[in-house]
């Protein structure tokens, strides 16, 4: 079985590329900082692992519109290895998490509270939140049901 669950925060913005050809398909690349559970040395740092994840079509576009920079998400997905020859002639092996599944870790408010220390550029535009309903659930905003990467 090959499955892998990753918590962590955006290192920076995803990188999106949409493939030629008749069907268009999207996808997006975003390196995720994830903590690891133990402190490495005496000095007690926190230490983390920064760890590759490339998401295809209707998950690569929810992470180019929603994904920034210092946002903490939790991916679901399984490990893909492979090769490749640079110009140099020198072998390079890969490692990358292939997105099954991909969601927000943390409630917006918290979310942009913790941005500044993150992003050092400016926020990309989101839609603009519904007014809160009191019950500790966000509302979806008025307009992206169509978006939105489930029915």
């Amino acid at each position: 079985m090959n499955k892998v669950i990753l918590m962590g925060r955006l290192t920076r913005d995803p990188e999106v590329r949409y493939s030629q050809g008749d069907n268009s398909m999207a996808i997006a690349r975003y390196t995720l900082a994830v903590d690891r559970r133990f402190r490495r040395g005496n000095d007690g740092d926190q230490s983390a692992d920064f760890i590759g994840c490339v998401a295809f079509g209707r998950s690569a576009e929810f992470a180019e519109k929603y994904f920034h920079q210092g946002l903490k998400v939790i991916v679901t997905g399984r490990i893909q290895t492979g090769s490749y020859t640079n110009r140099d002639g020198q072998k390079v092996y890969t490692t990358d998490v292939v997105v099954e599944d991909q969601e927000f870790a943390e409630s917006k408010s918290v979310s942009d509270a913790n941005a500044g220390s993150f992003r050092a550029s400016a926020p990309s535009p989101t839609p603009a939140p519904a007014s809160d309903a009191g019950d500790g659930f966000m509302n979806i905003p008025d307009g992206i049901d169509e978006e939105l990467p489930f029915n």
